[in-house]
């Protein structure tokens, strides 16, 4: 009766970060439509949809604890729903970056476009689709798609540092585009911690089904600084 409790408790917490996950990653998207269609209607409903994330974290950790009293999980289990209440901050702070970035698109939107949108698009895209992996992994205990992940990051850190470098030229040559330029560099921003946020989540996934500590190490340069 016990195993059949904690299986339900466990398949309805799964369902409730995907459910979670889901909303953030439409959030997301929702923001970046905001941004390059220029719409400021999709970044005030961004704005307004991010109570339900966060209430949705509450509920992550009602669950937990809830399960925890009735269940009393043991051994994997408790690593398993431990693992689900430190991942629902990381979702709730990527819920952030995607209001952040709404109301940045309503500050740039007022204003003349400084560049053709190709860069931020495809960095939102790899940043959502680590998050969305991470979550996957959590779900399937897959810890090769979670190191796989964590690996990915490396390409959203790229694309930041080349927007940066952009973003950085334009306003040296014209500091009329200065105002532009920062609201853009604090997106990227955003997205560059969003994709921090996803390797988190796989960094926790890797703990939970492998029982190692990958948090905090850092792959050695090839030049060894």
């Amino acid at each position: 009766m016990v195993e059949k409790l904690m299986e339900h408790d466990l398949e309805e917490l799964n369902k409730l970060l995907l459910t979670m996950a889901g909303e953030v990653e439409r959030q997301l998207d929702l923001a970046i439509r905001a941004l390059v269609e220029r719409d400021n209607r999709l970044a005030e409903e961004v704005i307004a949809g991010d109570s339900l994330i966060d209430q949705r974290e509450v509920e992550v950790d009602h669950r937990v604890i809830e399960l925890i009293v009735r269940a009393r999980p043991m051994a994997r289990d408790l690593r398993l729903v431990m693992t689900a209440i430190k991942i629902a901050p990381d979702l709730e702070r990527v819920a952030d970056h995607a209001v952040g970035i709404a109301r940045q698109a309503l500050e740039i939107n007022r204003l003349r476009p400084l560049k053709a949108f190709i860069t931020i698009p495809r960095m939102a895209e790899k940043a959502s689709s680590m998050v969305r992996d991470a979550i996957g992994a959590f779900v399937k205990g897959d810890s090769q798609l979670a190191r796989n992940v964590i690996d990915r990051d490396a390409e959203v850190d790229w694309e930041f540092e080349q927007i940066f470098r952009e973003l950085l030229t334009y306003m040296m040559e014209d500091p009329k585009t200065i105002r532009r330029a920062l609201a853009l560099l604090m997106v990227s921003r955003a997205l560059e911690r969003i994709g921090d946020h996803g390797t988190n989540i796989a960094e926790q996934v890797v703990y939970l089904v492998d029982a190692e500590d990958i948090r905090h190490r850092r792959p050695e340069r090839a030049d060894g600084d």
